[in-house]
């Protein structure tokens, strides 16, 4: 008698059935929420925020236009954006009810209130009608979704067309020697860094682990590509420890 594999993926450098991954990722990040936005200052040490600078500006958000931030968070990329264009709204989706908690205490959420919406869901079965949006983001978010195609698929169901799929995430150093030194502090640094100001050495050794399963560059274009979008294209940040990533819904 057969019987049906059971589906895996991985969790950081673990393999782990797929349906467990999203609670073990909503650990994650329910843990880490308090202590989430003083955590990439220190892990960046603030090169975070030129990164995502650096999304607005090839992003260049226009008056009036409908965002949906994924994996939200906070609120850094909504907040970015709502500054940026005048008139615009933006959704906050995130899975980690926790973390959407903490962006709505940030000063920045109370002045743009009439402007956001915060959203609980989930990246690859997103609660919102297809044809609804005119940008898509997903900032440092995408690599811990369990299937990543899905989520694009998502993306490309509910923006407008003519929308925009823009994504920020970690990604590879085009330079073995470079890629080293990174590894070395990623690997020996952070997830001490994590259990001195978070108390929580576990998380921080997933997120470090979680960036080197994540495809590179090349390959994550072919799977936007693969996804429906159109002139899809990226831009490497700070030699590639961060890609861009731009496609449109034609």
């Amino acid at each position: 008698m057969s019987t049906d594999q059971t589906k895996t993926t991985h969790f950081g450098f673990q393999t782990v059935n797929e349906e467990a991954k999203a609670g073990m990722v909503h650990g994650v990040f329910s843990r880490v929420a308090s202590k989430y936005d003083i955590m990439n200052d220190l892990m960046s040490m603030g090169i975070h925020r030129i990164w995502k600078n650096a999304m607005m500006d090839w992003l260049a958000p226009r008056p009036e236009q409908k965002l949906l931030d994924v994996a939200g968070g906070t609120g850094d990329i909504a907040f970015r954006f709502l500054k940026r264009a005048k008139g615009s709204t933006a959704t906050v989706c995130d899975m980690t009810e926790s973390m959407l908690i903490e962006g709505q205490k940030r000063a920045d959420a109370e002045n743009m209130a009439s402007r956001l919406n915060w959203v609980v869901g989930d990246a690859m079965d997103l609660p919102f009608e297809s044809n609804s949006f005119d940008v898509y983001t997903i900032s440092f978010g995408i690599r811990n979704v369990t299937r990543i195609p899905d989520a694009l698929k998502e993306a490309y169901r509910v923006l407008k067309p003519g929308g925009r799929l823009m994504v920020l995430e970690f990604s590879q150093i085009p330079n073995d020697l470079m890629q080293a030194v990174y590894d070395a502090y990623s690997f020996n640094v952070i997830p001490v860094m994590g259990q001195v100001v978070a108390n929580d050495r576990d998380s921080y050794q997933y997120l470090v682990e979680s960036i080197r399963k994540f495809p590179n560059q090349e390959l994550f274009a072919s799977m936007i590509r693969e996804a429906g979008f159109n002139q899809v294209k990226y831009r490497n940040l700070s030699m590639g420890i961060a890609a861009l990533h731009s496609g449109w819904k034609v």
